[in-house]
């Protein structure tokens, strides 16, 4: 689990309602079911007409990679594709065949098969590069729902404050019905830059930064299935591939 994620939740939100409550507000005022509605509703809708049906199921996905993000060991991933590089040159790469059996890794089994079936160094680039490419553009469009998000709920905000004070406006004969508008007009706006500014851009930037980072670990994978191909030494392979290490 994530736990700097948690942390970062936990503590904009308890530096939000901490500071209310030092400045003598209480979180009732800034529970607001209209003004709930209005932000997360019309946000919500704005990204589904944005988005196609792939790209929202795709961002639902993802959402979970803010605390259970997937594991990336490049470390371990260069161990492994030196003891790859070290059974090819023992057995040759038909001996290859029965350790792409058992990998569990999609894109690392694909590269392992094209090296046992005799495929050219530039065939296997080109398919791998396809995948590569692929999915980390899947990802980061999935991100960009949120990205999105982020930019439509101040706006939303706005809108929310204004009909606040549209019901204001309508209302001043009826003194009892000026907070409501008020309420609505002012805490429709925190929600809006709130939600913006607290999760939905941070949410972004980090299914973001894990795409890349998967993306870097797949393009290692890539240099060292291709070394295997061309017949690179193996430690030569593993000083090659330290270079994508953080």
């Amino acid at each position: 689990m994530d736990v700097l994620s948690l942390i970062g939740i936990i503590l904009a939100f308890v530096a939000i309602l901490g500071g209310n409550y030092l400045e003598g507000g209480h979180v009732g005022a800034l529970v607001n079911g209209p003004a709930a509605l209005i932000v997360i509703g019309g946000t919500l809708g704005a990204a589904f007409l944005q988005a196609p049906v792939h790209v929202l199921k795709r961002s639902g996905v993802v959402i979970r990679w803010i605390f259970l993000p997937p594991k990336i060991d490049l470390l371990g991933g260069i161990a492994r594709v030196v003891s790859w590089s070290m059974t090819a040159r023992k057995e040759g790469l038909l001996g290859l065949e029965s350790v792409a059996d058992l990998e569990q890794d999609d894109y690392a089994r694909k590269g392992l098969q094209l090296l046992v079936d005799g495929a050219e160094p530039e065939a296997i680039r080109s398919i791998l590069e396809v995948d590569l490419y692929t999915q980390e553009g899947r990802d980061i469009q999935a991100a960009k729902v949120f990205e999105s998000m982020g930019g439509y709920a101040p706006t939303i905000g706005i809108i929310g404050a204004v009909m606040g004070l549209i019901h204001v406006m309508g209302n001043l004969a009826d003194p009892s019905k000026l907070g409501s508008g008020i309420a609505v007009a002012f805490v429709a706006t925190i929600y809006g830059v709130g939600f913006a500014n607290l999760l939905l851009l941070p949410i972004a930037s980090k299914i973001k930064a894990v795409a890349l980072r998967q993306s870097r670990y797949r393009e290692m994978l890539l240099e060292g299935i291709l070394s295997i191909a061309e017949g690179e030494n193996p430690r030569s392979i593993e000083l090659k591939l330290q270079g994508f290490m953080d």
